[in-house]
């Protein structure tokens, strides 16, 4: 089974299990044994860290339970607390996995780029009081466009990471009054790549660093050199994208 799932990370140590600490894997694991009454393990499309939020997170597990689908929507709202939510259902083959069918994620950072703070958006949003200049900020995100080394923008590398290349699809800024988002498409990410990038375009954008500048960044493939690390609020999973719709890999 798939759930398509939204959650307001502030209050969680990250989607994966932590044996201390507050998780959403976990608040989603204890919802499924009072609804099934069985222990379910859990796997996400993508591990958000902690503060991370996500407005498509996909999720998938294995349950003998014959409930329908939207047993499934509305008996883990039920059980789920008020900041993490099930949208969707579908029943799909066993063979579907969702991290490694998945073609690309889509992220977005939210800037608040204002000199007065939000209490309506600081939750959500990075509140940047300095002026941006969104078309050096996205003279800069064109370097990132196409397949690289990214490890510069790596904070650390773990050891089960094999290859620090990735392949960007899209990266771009945009502004909406003050609000500027940061969106970027790829396949896969490495840890903190999205918050290391927009520390670097925050650079940029306020004229402590040029567009060439972050070209050399990039070029240098050293670890830790991208940054600041922009803070987790800002950032959302937004969507996962795959080859069919889960309607049609529905059983």
């Amino acid at each position: 089974m798939v759930l398509i799932m939204e959650y307001d990370g502030t209050n969680y140590h990250g989607f994966q299990l932590q044996a201390s600490q507050p998780t959403v894997q976990g608040e989603v694991e204890a919802a499924l044994l009072k609804l099934t009454g069985g222990k379910v393990r859990v796997l996400a499309a993508s591990r958000t860290d902690t503060g991370v939020h996500a407005q498509e997170q996909v999720v998938s597990l294995r349950t003998t339970s014959a409930l329908p689908e939207r047993a499934f929507i509305g008996g883990l709202n039920h059980y789920l607390p008020d900041d993490i939510a099930v949208s969707a259902a579908f029943r799909v083959s066993d063979t579907v996995n969702v991290r490694r069918n998945a073609v690309s994620r889509e992220y977005h950072y939210l800037i608040l780029n204002r000199t007065a703070r939000s209490p309506i958006r600081h939750r959500f949003a990075h509140h940047v009081p300095g002026r941006l200049d969104v078309a050096a900020m996205n003279e800069a995100c064109q370097h990132l466009i196409g397949e690289h080394d990214f490890a510069s923008f790596a904070t650390a590398l773990e050891s089960r990471i094999k290859s620090t290349v990735r392949r960007v699809q899209q990266a771009e800024v945009t502004k909406n009054g003050d609000l500027i988002t940061f969106r970027i498409i790829a396949g896969s990410f490495l840890p903190h790549q999205v918050r290391n990038t927009v520390g670097a375009l925050l650079r940029v954008g306020l004229g402590k660093m040029t567009a060439d500048e972050f070209r050399s960044i990039l070029e240098a493939r050293t670890p830790g050199m991208a940054g600041p690390t922009a803070p987790a609020h800002g950032l959302c999973l937004m969507q996962v994208n795959y080859p069919h719709s889960w309607e049609e890999l529905c059983n």
